[in-house]
């Protein structure tokens, strides 16, 4: 298989053969199964089979030449290259020079092949094109973008404006001295080598590995310069001096998670809390400006009538928690309702209700409906009505003393109540049901 060469026109620009050591030119052969090195052969190497370590002459090869057609048929790759190389030497429209170079096209060659493949070629202007916004995507990231008419800031080395930027160039996009800046310093001494050990080649490969990584950390410092606005310290202070004292602590406190939040989600923890900081002063000074009004006069008369129109509505809202209340007992519903209708006539009540901080019989709980109940007998029921308690709870207090009294032997009041943390009251209900029914003993 043809394949064009990777190199250019002057033999001392390619290796030498691997077995004679001669400078190789084409056509030569390259084994497609050794490398990288690329293994290269003459071809009288290559006729005589010859085989070098791992290198058989039984591997497959490719024949390295540029003697054919690219884009025109009568112009091979060699001389594509040359006129490349030559354009490049002589610089574009010195055609003369060109062709003066080459030796085998005339000026007007080079002229009209040049621009009709190389200029006017559609498939080259989109191929361009893509490279040039790929290259702009590129800087884009790493780069401080300026508009077109914008001109980026260059301070003279040392002076007052570069020593506020850091060092930093914009229209570089580097420091005048990087973070870590001699890590290519351990790169210097490198050289991968075919001869080299299995050993010694993983190692280097770990040195350049760890050297990635720091340049990583370089990029990762400078993006969040960048991004935060720390190049020019003395501009982010100015900013920063406009917060109050106590959100410039914050501030203070608050830099090292920058990094994590990012510039943009930062910047709104920040004002939230000047935000929060401003409503705090701003209801103590409300604050201070009531009590100063109690303490006045007219101050005290509105506090007179506020304080009559809240205990008015706490009491009604305290005759309608009543009123909840007894609606679930109809005896006691009617002894509220006699007494309601005594105040109303302005007679003292008859029978008499026991006020809020007097303890008051809480209706029978009802079990309807309630998990558990189906597997409760009537005397069990009674029970869990007059002590308030849902079936499933006092199942679970009933399995937990029967199982202590079959370990003990018995249990004891103490014992029960320090098994089920509930009411004392409920608990020595609970004890001495179980011992009448007989499902547990005294000890």
């Amino acid at each position: 298989m043809e394949r064009l060469a990777s190199f250019g026109n002057d033999p001392f620009d390619k290796p030498p053969c691997r077995g004679c050591s001669s400078y190789l030119t084409e056509p030569y052969v390259k084994c497609a199964e050794c490398g990288p090195p690329p293994f290269l052969l003459c071809l009288q190497c290559f006729t005589r089979g010859f085989e070098y370590k791992k290198h058989q002459s039984d591997h497959t090869y490719e024949i390295m030449t540029s003697d054919f057609p690219v884009l025109d048929p009568n112009w091979t790759a060699q001389e594509e290259m040359a006129l490349l190389e030559a354009v490049m030497d002589c610089g574009f429209g010195n055609w003369q020079d060109v062709a003066n170079q080459m030796c085998t096209k005339s000026k007007e060659e080079c002229e009209k092949h040049y621009m009709k493949h190389f200029i006017n070629n559609p498939l080259f202007a989109s191929t361009l094109l893509n490279l040039k916004q790929a290259e702009e995507a590129q800087h884009s990231e790493t780069a401080i973008p300026f508009h077109p008419a914008d001109d980026p800031p260059r301070p003279t080395f040392d002076s007052l404006l570069s020593r506020d930027m850091a060092g930093y160039m914009p229209a570089r996009a580097d420091f005048v001295e990087e973070f870590d800046n001699y890590a290519e310093w351990d790169l210097r001494d490198i050289d991968f080598v075919e001869d080299d050990s299995d050993i010694l080649h993983a190692l280097k490969i770990a040195v350049v590995d760890i050297y990635h990584s720091r340049l990583k950390e370089r990029q990762r410092r400078k993006k969040i310069i960048r991004d935060h606005g720390l190049i020019n310290l003395r501009k982010f202070q100015i900013l920063e001096r406009r917060y109050p004292k106590e959100v410039q602590d914050l501030y203070e406190t608050m830099r090292r998670f920058a990094r994590i939040l990012g510039p943009v989600e930062h910047d709104k923890f920040i004002e939230s809390h000047a935000s929060r900081e401003q409503f705090l002063t701003y209801f103590l000074k409300q604050k201070n400006n009531s009590l100063k009004i109690l303490t006045e006069a007219a101050g005290a008369r509105t506090y007179d009538h506020l304080k009559k129109t809240r205990d008015e509505e706490r009491l009604k809202r305290t005759m309608l928690s009543e009123v909840l209340q007894y609606i679930q007992d109809s005896s006691a519903c009617q002894q509220w309702l006699s007494r309601q209708a005594d105040i109303d006539s302005g007679l003292s009540p008859t029978v008499p209700v026991p006020s809020n901080s007097g303890r008051r019989s809480a209706p029978p709980l009802n079990l309807t409906g309630l998990p558990g109940t189906e597997k409760l007998n009537e005397k069990e029921k009674e029970l869990c009505q007059m002590v308030r308690l849902v079936p499933g709870a006092y199942l679970e207090y009933k399995a937990a003393l029967v199982n202590e009294c079959n370990k003990q032997g018995g249990l004891r009041l103490a014992q029960a109540r320090a098994l089920i943390k509930i009411d004392v009251n409920k608990t020595r209900k609970i004890y001495d049901f179980l011992i009448r029914e007989g499902y547990i003993t005294k000890a």
